[in-house]
């Protein structure tokens, strides 16, 4: 094994998010993109001889945390013993919609596949992480990605790099109670790539967000100001594109206390794979 390893799991903003139907099992098919910013947790991984987690003090742990679950999944894929302990330090706010928890599961598993020295693909990686929650993919591969199906299905994008406010109203917003909402939109029209870069889009889950917590319908009317401002996934953080870096740094800094807002930058790749690139290059 090598030495302990440090991995910067990124956010991701949802640019639209369409649902288009439900299966059978109860999980909904939907259109997106999944746009990556530069808003991250830091997650270590050292050597040690059986799994543990050290989480942040306000954060729970346990053994149903999602990095220990995917720690657990890898070890079983591989029939291996091998162990490890996670230290994460939270920066990503949970029950935004920014996939903070997916994102720290997709760097548990492509850190420990090298601590390991396992050799797994992305590929199978991200089909174990499937197996954790619909976003992982996204996070394992890397990629800022046009997503189908429940969320697995990913086209890479070249976006181009912009400037974000990404606001957060002070309220969680389960996802699992906005999917289970009976006035949820569940059969938007199937789009394609080309659309969207037209200029199409929008978020089916705002309505159902905004009539059960009307703190994020605040948040947007004064985001808005500074431009149109967008629910991400099921909320409950917007965001808005900004100008410039100058200009997101000063509308953050403008948010009402006790709401929190990051001045953030667009990614086409996230940390963890562009350091890989750099180093194969």
């Amino acid at each position: 094994m090598t030495e302990a390893l440090t991995l910067y799991p990124c956010a991701k903003v949802n640019l639209f998010l369409h649902i288009t139907g439900r299966r059978s099992d109860g999980y909904h098919t939907l259109q997106t993109v999944f746009q990556l910013i530069d808003l991250c947790d830091e997650l270590t991984l050292s050597p040690s001889e059986t799994l543990g987690f050290s989480p942040d003090s306000d954060q729970p742990g346990g053994e149903d945390d999602l990095c220990l679950r995917a720690a657990r999944a890898l070890q079983d894929h591989f029939g291996v013993s091998h162990g490890a302990t996670l230290t994460l330090k939270k920066r990503i706010p949970e029950g935004g919609g920014l996939g903070g928890g997916s994102s720290d599961a997709a760097a548990t598993l492509l850190g420990l596949n090298r601590l390991w020295g396992l050799g797994a693909s992305r590929t199978l990686l991200a089909a174990l992480g499937a197996r954790l929650g619909a976003d992982v993919p996204v996070f394992v591969h890397g990629q800022t990605a046009w997503a189908e199906g429940v969320g697995e299905r990913l086209t890479p994008l070249g976006t181009a790099e912009r400037d974000l406010v990404v606001l957060h109203p002070g309220v969680s917003v389960p996802t699992k109670e906005i999917f289970s909402a009976p006035e949820l939109t569940r059969d938007t029209p199937l789009s394609r790539i080309p659309a969207f870069f037209d200029g199409g889009g929008h978020n089916d889950c705002l309505p159902a967000v905004l009539a059960r917590y009307p703190e994020v319908g605040r948040a947007q009317a004064w985001l808005s100001a500074f431009g149109p401002a967008q629910l991400t996934g099921t909320g409950a953080c917007l965001f808005a594109r900004m100008p410039s870096r100058s200009a997101a740094e000063a509308c953050a800094a403008a948010v009402p206390k006790p709401w929190r807002a990051w001045a953030v930058r667009a990614l086409a790749e996230s940390p963890e794979r562009a350091e890989a690139n750099s180093t194969e290059a």
